[in-house]
């Protein structure tokens, strides 16, 4: 009987279980880096609104099987429904609708983060009352390389983030550990990796989803940060006046100019690797993270919808999954852009897949409290 009950936690994508008055769910793809399928997000969102509305549930905690928290989104699936118009539909709304209960989720929450935590994936941290990473963690946001965009409430997120950091990240899909994100903001806490177990345990021990009592309890296992000499957040002066400017193109052109001068050698890779990326998708994020700054969160997560549907659309550019069949699926690093460069991607274009939906296709968020769980795909315009 164990093994078979062990057999069925196998089959299962998201783990729910209930320990006292925590409440514990698992990322549970493994071998896929748990990365996020329209079952992931049907589940986690089950979990977490049975959870909000129980009385007996104090605390939650999400943390990923493996070695991975969760490497993203399924780029597999957006890849095999390419020939079907709106195929993807579906997992996109429930995403969106997801992150926007995960950031005002209604009790104490706490993720804990041992390995990649990418893209979408990282929704699943940031945003959460307590995140602990730990010396194995590593975060980026990736997406604009592969002619998508920076998604998931990061339009929201980024656009928060000192000075043009945010731009930084997005565009390049420059990585941080555990210790850079606590120290920029987007974690709470660093516990090294042989602690996180024992962590888990204490907090599952709790009687309390008291901010402070969960706070004092992971202190216990933290440790203070202090960054690396060649950490890029003691970059930042020079991040700061090179994705201030106007355009993508600006930015390459001061960033290179910074790349020539003594010292400044880690820009060149930076450098390279944003030629390599889809110029659709550099215009887009860019566009994106600056026009979150003056956005309310709901605003991005609208926003966001609208240029995923856009992009899946191929509404100006197939270049997504051109992106994801060189990363992903034939494997070859070698995407051919359409367009090929950033001149050939006129601006009327890019304000295309800002344009709102036709019909009812649109993310519905909710108004009020007292309909805060409405909204769902089912009764959208989308179904």
């Amino acid at each position: 009987m164990a093994q078979v009950g062990r057999n069925i936690i196998d089959e299962q994508v998201v783990v729910g279980e209930e320990k006292g008055f925590v409440r514990l769910a698992t990322l549970n793809r493994p071998r896929q880096l748990n990365v996020i399928s329209s079952e992931v997000v049907l589940k986690l969102a089950e979990y977490l609104e049975t959870w909000e509305k129980d009385d007996k549930t104090k605390l939650i905690l999400i943390k990923g099987a493996g070695r991975a928290f969760s490497a993203g989104g399924d780029l597999k699936m957006f890849y095999d429904g390419r020939e079907s118009k709106d195929s993807c539909l579906e997992v996109v709304y429930r995403m969106y609708w997801l992150c926007y209960h995960i950031h005002t989720y209604k009790k104490t929450q706490v993720s804990l983060v041992n390995g990649i935590s990418m893209g979408g994936g990282a929704s699943l941290m940031v945003p959460m009352k307590f995140s602990v990473v730990t010396e194995k963690t590593v975060f980026a946001t990736p997406e604009a390389s592969i002619g998508f965009h920076t998604d998931c409430g990061f339009s929201y997120i980024h656009s928060r983030l000192p000075g043009h950091l945010g731009e930084f990240l997005a565009l390049t899909g420059a990585r941080l550990s555990g210790k850079e994100l606590v120290a920029v903001g987007m974690a709470t806490h660093f516990v090294p990796s042989a602690k996180l177990a024992d962590l888990e345990a204490r907090l599952v021990g709790l009687d309390s989803g008291d901010m402070d009592v969960v706070r004092s309890t992971i202190e216990e296992f933290s440790e203070k940060v202090e960054l690396d000499n060649d950490s890029i957040l003691n970059k930042q002066p020079i991040i700061d006046e090179c994705f201030s400017k106007e355009c993508v193109k600006q930015i390459i052109q001061a960033f290179e100019g910074e790349g020539s001068k003594e010292g400044n050698e880690w820009i060149t890779p930076v450098i390279k690797g944003l030629k390599r990326s889809s110029p659709t998708g550099l215009k887009i994020t860019l566009r994106s993270i600056r026009d979150g700054r003056n956005q309310t969160l709901s605003d991005c997560l609208k926003k966001e919808f609208r240029i995923t549907v856009n992009i899946l659309r191929t509404t100006i550019s197939p270049d997504v999954y051109e992106g994801i069949r060189a990363l992903t699926i034939d494997k070859d690093n070698s995407p051919k852009w359409n367009p090929e460069t950033l001149d050939e991607v006129a601006e009327e274009k890019i304000n295309l897949v800002f344009e709102p939906l036709e019909g009812d296709i649109e993310l519905l968020i909710p108004e009020t409290e007292a309909n805060r769980w409405e909204g769902k795909y089912e009764t959208s315009g989308c179904a």
